[in-house]
């Protein structure tokens, strides 16, 4: 196996994806490898084609990017000085967001939640881990979150 140089962590700012977050934080650190955390703040269309400028979801960024940074800074704050990371947040339907992310960093591994769903909500809304599981050309390893009492 090549070593990874490379993770990307898709998480969608929910404690259901925090599992996820820190075991690529916490392979980054085994594997000396970069970790690109990163938020993709949904839309239900491609409004604008593939320039993001023209999309108009892209006027909230800065916030959502501050929500990252404070989402990272209160869950993985033990790992911040440890492991080499990124936090990229951008605008876009998750899964092609993710798949083209991967891609566009060249990463080795993508590290994600999935949050459970079965039965009709699985079938009508579909899972963005499985369609970036179908779609990505790197593997992808899915953490299943523990779900609250």
């Amino acid at each position: 196996m090549t070593p990874w140089k490379k993770i990307l962590a898709p998480t969608d700012l929910s404690d259901l994806s925090q599992p996820a977050v820190r075991y690529a934080f916490e392979l980054g650190l085994e594997k000396n490898a970069e970790v690109v955390v990163y938020y993709v703040l949904s839309e239900d269309g491609d409004w604008f084609g593939k320039d993001d400028r023209l999309n108009p979801a892209s006027v909230l960024l800065p916030r959502h990017k501050e929500l990252l940074r404070k989402f990272v800074e209160e869950n993985f704050a033990d790992m911040v000085d440890k492991v080499k990371f990124i936090e990229v947040v951008e605008a876009g339907i998750a899964y092609n967001k993710i798949v083209m992310k991967a891609e566009e960093e060249k990463v080795d591994l993508i590290v994600m939640s999935t949050h459970g769903r079965t039965g009709v909500a699985q079938v009508m809304l579909g899972s963005v881990t499985a369609k970036v599981v179908a779609r990505a050309g790197c593997p992808v390893l899915s953490i299943r979150a523990k779900a609250k009492n």
